[in-house]
């Protein structure tokens, strides 16, 4: 498969990148893809939540009525679950939500959303490019010119740029990550994936 290059005005460059059939034509795997999404959420959970049971309550110990004679039920402390202000039964406590994933199976995950982006038509590669200093206005026309204003879309480079960064750090929809840093989270997430050409390169080599 084939895929042409833009440059940041949003011209064809009259190039083409083979988009390699072991990485974006592979069968895809859906269940991979939502083991691996379902622990990166999982992992970003801080698990701090935690109510209070009876036994932690601060409350008088005293026997709130007698025990007969109210036409009531029998009620022998503040602390119990039925009265405002009393302890929560089986409340949430504090836990960790992180669960191990087969490498393996984060790999086949990835290449597979990978494969599913390529499947809808929703990659562009985008020649190499860099600013000089941050520049947000500059990363908001690429997007108009890429027709992607509207758009959520993932931008991936090569290596870490910090003038691409903090240009599109601003930008509602828009994110930038480097080939390493790329997960099958931010791959689904995205509207559209705009690989640099160097990062197709690199990702196809190894």
């Amino acid at each position: 498969m084939e895929i042409a290059v833009y440059n940041k005005e949003g011209k064809d460059t009259g190039r083409k990148v083979s988009l390699e059939d072991s990485i974006f034509g592979i069968e895809i795997n859906n269940h991979a893809i939502y083991l691996d999404v379902k622990q990166y959420l999982a992992n970003q959970r801080q698990g701090t939540h935690k109510s209070k049971e009876r036994a932690e309550i601060a409350a008088s110990t005293k026997k709130i009525k007698r025990q007969k004679g109210t036409g009531g039920a029998r009620a022998g402390s503040l602390r119990s679950p039925v009265f405002i202000g009393g302890g929560r039964v089986f409340g949430p406590r504090p836990r960790d939500y992180s669960f191990k994933l087969n490498k393996k199976v984060k790999q086949l995950a990835r290449i597979s959303a990978l494969a599913f982006k390529a499947k809808e038509n929703k990659i562009v590669v985008l020649e190499d490019f860099s600013f000089e200093t941050p520049k947000t206005k500059q990363f908001v026309q690429i997007n108009k010119n890429l027709q992607l204003q509207d758009k959520k879309s993932l931008y991936i480079l090569n290596e870490p740029n910090k003038n691409i960064y903090l240009s599109s750090r601003n930008l509602q929809g828009t994110k930038v990550v480097n080939i390493s840093s790329l997960n099958t989270y931010d791959i689904m997430n995205a509207s559209f994936l705009v690989f640099s050409e160097s990062t197709i390169n690199a990702l196809q080599s190894n």
